[in-house]
C-alpha cells in the first residue's frame, strides 16, 4: 500500500479506535464484534435462520440453506485464501502508539476483514430478496464492520475491501439462483 494510502488509513483508524472512544462504545463495540463467540449471540443466529425456515414458507428455506452456504463458503474464502495472499498484519500486531485493544487481536491477518466479507454478505444478500428490510441489514452490516476499527483489530481498508468482496460475493449467488431458477421454474421465489 503506498505510503499516502496508508497514512490516510492509519488517520482515520485513529479516528475511530481512539478518537471518538467513548465508555459507551467500549462496553458495546466488543460485545457487538464477538456477538458470534457467545451463546446470546449464536441463540439469535440459530433463531433468525429456524425462523426463516418455519415462517418463511418456500422462500424462507431456500434462501436460509443459501445463507449458510454463502457464510461457510465467505468465511473459507476471506481467512483460508485472501488473508494468507495479502498477508497483511493487524495494527494490534505492529507498534501503533495509542492502540487501543478492546478485545483479543488474533492470530490471522488484517486483509480482509472476514467480519466484513461475512457480515456484509450476509446483509446484501437477504437485502436483495427482502427489500423493506434492507435498511436493518445494512446497519446491522456497518455496525458488525465498524466493530472492527473500534476495537482495534482492523483498518478501515480491510472494512472497506471485506465489504466490496462480501457484496461480490453475495450478488454472484444471486446472479447464480437466478441463472437456476430460469432453468428449472421449481426454484423461483419472489422478491418482497
Amino acid at each position: 500500500m503506498p505510503d499516502a494510502l496508508y497514512s490516510l488509513d492509519k488517520s482515520v483508524f485513529y479516528f475511530f479506535n481512539t478518537t471518538i472512544a467513548n465508555p459507551f462504545l467500549d462496553a458495546v463495540m466488543p460485545a457487538l464484534t464477538d456477538w458470534n463467540k457467545s451463546w446470546i449471540g449464536l441463540s439469535l443466529a440459530a433463531a433468525f435462520l429456524l425462523s426463516l425456515a418455519f415462517f418463511g414458507g418456500k422462500k424462507g428455506r431456500i434462501l436460509g440453506v443459501m445463507v449458510l452456504l454463502l457464510i461457510v463458503f465467505s468465511d473459507q474464502f476471506s481467512s483460508a485464501v485472501l488473508k494468507s495472499l495479502f498477508a497483511r498484519p493487524r495494527p494490534c500486531h505492529l507498534p501503533l502508539e495509542h492502540l487501543r485493544l478492546l478485545v483479543d487481536c488474533g492470530s490471522g491477518y488484517s486483509f480482509p476483514s472476514t467480519h466484513a466479507v461475512n457480515n456484509s454478505a450476509f446483509a446484501f444478500f437477504l437485502s436483495y430478496h427482502y427489500r423493506r428490510w434492507a435498511w436493518a441489514y445494512g446497519l446491522y452490516a456497518f455496525l458488525m464492520c465498524i466493530s472492527r476499527v473500534i476495537v482495534g483489530v482492523h483498518y478501515p481498508s480491510d472494512i472497506i475491501g471485506g465489504a466490496a468482496i462480501g457484496v461480490a460475493m453475495a450478488a454472484s449467488l444471486i446472479a447464480l439462483y437466478n441463472a437456476l431458477s430460469r432453468k428449472y421454474p421449481s426454484l423461483r421465489i419472489a422478491v418482497s
